[in-house]
Order: structure tokens, then C-alpha cells, then sequence
């Protein structure tokens, strides 16, 4: 592969995979905008991003090709739903000051995706990423044993975003156009919660101060910036890099949570983490077997 072309695609990876372990920080700022709020703001920021984006591109004809396909819209629309979900419980996370609990659900998420592949898509798992499922399972378990309840913020977190994934593979459609439909089929819902609000006096997009009405168009771009480089990143690196380099959102959210924010980390969860990271690093070397047992000499 060449150098040059591997070196870019690292680089867009850590920018994408940076951006997104930094989402605690920014949306922390907007502590006092309420997560169905936030997720409005978002969702029509971003749309309107990627419209710009588009825009500039000469995109628009590959776009509105796939937006006349009806199973290709119905699959996004349900993608938009699992995904919009997965930003409100992360902005929930955020605002009731569980980042930590957030960062598990992250990465409880390729673990998921094993899961998905063997009930959905009927693939065959092998003895290393069984064992990386069994210690998953030992990780929830640790959760109710020791604390109490089940993680249900991490586990819809991780949940969700491995539907969105499984969903989102099954289309055919390049990254831009499939966010843009994606939000696009997002804003009637979110406009019936917008008109409600409305009616009880409550303006979703205006009535901010100055600081807050700069930061939550940023959050839409925020949201579009850092697919558009996970996308060159794919484009430029085989899937073992590509897989390696997503720890990097998770292990972010987790040093945040801890060092800055200053969240408590009870001991069982600790062993919680280590059983995930045990189950990710048995994940990771099964997927770098495959790479090589498939690559072309």
C-alpha cells in the first residue's frame, strides 16, 4: 500500500475518531440546553451543513438518485432513527454527568456488531471472538452483580449505534448522501416537538445567549466533520487499521469523564472495563488474523 496514501488516511482517522472522543467537552458547554433541544439543533444544523457541502461538491445528482429509490429512503429513515436515538442518549449522558457510562457503550459496540453479524447475517464466529462476546457478557453481568442494575445507558448506547451500523452497511449510498436523507428524514419528527414547545412558550432555536447560538450551528458541523474524514479514512486503509484506530472515541470519553470532569469510577467498574478491554483486544486480534489470512500477497 502506498505510504503516502496510508499516512493520509491515519491522519483522517485520528482527526475523525479525535473529534468524536471529544464530543463530551463541547456539549458539556451546552450543559444548559436540553438534550431533545440539542438534538433539534443538530439535526437542522448539520442538515444544512451537509446542503452546503453538497453544494459545493456538485454532489446533488448522486444524492437525490438514491433519494428516489423507496427502500433505499425507508432503510435511511430507520438508520436516522437509530442514530438520532444514540445522540440523544449521549447527550443525555453528557448532561446527567455519566460520560463514563457513555465511553462503555462505545466500547461495548464492536462487540455488539459480532453479535449482530452471527444472529442477522448468519456469519460464523471463531474461538477468539466467541471468548470476546463471553467476556462482554461477563461485563454486563459484573455491572448488575456489583452495582446494582444493568448499565442501560451503555448498553442502548452501544446497542443502537451497532444497529445504525448494521442498517447503514446494507445501503448503498456514499457517507454525505446517506446523512444528509438520513437528518433530512429526522426533522418532521423533530418538527412535531419543536411546534409543541412552541405552544408552551419555549423557542428550541432562539432565546440563547450570545455564546450559545455560535455553539449550537458548530454542533451540527461538528456532527457532519468528522464522517466526511472517517469516510477518507476508510477509503485510504484497510478495515484492521480502520478497526484499531475507533478505540480512540471511547478511550477519549473515558480519560475525559475521569480527569476532567471529575466523575466517580466505583472499583467494579474497573473490572467492568477491564473484562471490555480484554474482550476488545481478543476482537482485534481475531480481525488482524482475517486482514492477513485475506490480503493479497
Amino acid at each position: 500500500m502506498d505510504k503516502g496514501k496510508t499516512l493520509a488516511g491515519i491522519g483522517f482517522g485520528l482527526g475523525a475518531y479525535g473529534i468524536w472522543g471529544f464530543f463530551p467537552l463541547f456539549f458539556r458547554q451546552l450543559g444548559h440546553v436540553s438534550p431533545l433541544d440539542l438534538l433539534c439543533n443538530r439535526a437542522v444544523w448539520g442538515c444544512l451543513f451537509v446542503s452546503l457541502i453538497l453544494s459545493a461538491r456538485g454532489n446533488w445528482s448522486a444524492t437525490l438518485t438514491a433519494a428516489r429509490r423507496p427502500g433505499t429512503v425507508l432503510r435511511l429513515s430507520i438508520a436516522a432513527l437509530l442514530v438520532g436515538s444514540n445522540w440523544l442518549a449521549f447527550l443525555w449522558a453528557v448532561d446527567q454527568r455519566q460520560v463514563v457510562a457513555s465511553s462503555l457503550g462505545y466500547f461495548l459496540t464492536p462487540l455488539v456488531n459480532i453479535l449482530l453479524g452471527m444472529l442477522v447475517l448468519k456469519e460464523r464466529l471463531n474461538g477468539k471472538e466467541w471468548a470476546s462476546v463471553g467476556l462482554a457478557v461477563a461485563a454486563v453481568g459484573n455491572e448488575f452483580l456489583s452495582l446494582g442494575s444493568l448499565p442501560w445507558i451503555s448498553l442502548f448506547i452501544g446497542g443502537s449505534f451497532g444497529l445504525y451500523g448494521l442498517v447503514r452497511k446494507q445501503v448503498a449510498v456514499d457517507a454525505i448522501s446517506g446523512l444528509w436523507l438520513e437528518t433530512l428524514s429526522l426533522l418532521p419528527l423533530l418538527g412535531l416537538y419543536v411546534l409543541w414547545q412552541n405552544s408552551q412558550g419555549h423557542s428550541v432555536f432562539t432565546g440563547f445567549d450570545t455564546a450559545t447560538q455560535w455553539l449550537l450551528p458548530m454542533a451540527g458541523a461538528l456532527t457532519a466533520l468528522p464522517l466526511m474524514l472517517f469516510a477518507a479514512a476508510t477509503q485510504r486503509l484497510n478495515l484492521a487499521t480502520v478497526g484499531m484506530l475507533m478505540y480512540i472515541n471511547p478511550t477519549l470519553q473515558f480519560l475525559t469523564a475521569v480527569m476532567i470532569f471529575d466523575e466517580v469510577l466505583q472499583p467494579a467498574r474497573l473490572v467492568t472495563f477491564a473484562l471490555i478491554w480484554a474482550g476488545l483486544l481478543l476482537y482485534s486480534w481475531s480481525g488482524w488474523q482475517k486482514y492477513r489470512q485475506t490480503r493479497p500477497a
